[in-house]
């Protein structure tokens, strides 16, 4: 069993930054691809960014590519989102992700489906 547990939301201005953390505990997430996802009020939960756990490859959505980068740090069990550059549309609740399932970055990222762990979402408000 993986725990997810999803930090580093707050409220900032337009133009701002943040760093969202997602700490894993239960077991090394080492072949797992880790993702992070979003739900805007009224909206359906949509695809962020994705990293294979032991590699370097990354998957974005065109919404935040150049904005958000994907981190990961093995030796923490953590994975990180950087945020920049932020504007009043990516206010959502940011949820972290991980699948034992995936088998290509490239193919499974944004599939909601293979995904088999969740954290609780943390909440990030962007002023205008």
């Amino acid at each position: 069993q993986v725990q997810l547990v999803e930090s580093g939301g707050g409220l900032v201005q337009a133009g701002g930054s943040l760093r969202l953390s997602c700490a894993a505990s239960g077991r090394t997430l080492i072949t797992y691809i880790m993702g992070w996802f979003r739900q805007a009020p009224g909206k359906e939960r949509e695809f962020v960014a994705a990293r294979g756990w032991s590699g370097g490859s990354t998957s974005y959505a065109d919404s935040v590519k150049g904005r958000f980068t994907i981190a990961r740090d093995n030796a923490k069990n953590t994975v990180y989102l950087q945020m920049n550059s932020l504007e009043p549309e990516d206010t959502a609740v940011y949820y972290c992700a991980a699948s034992s399932r995936a088998t290509s970055l490239r193919e499974h990222a944004p599939r909601q489906d293979i995904y088999n762990y969740w954290g609780q979402g943390t909440q990030v408000t962007v002023s205008s």
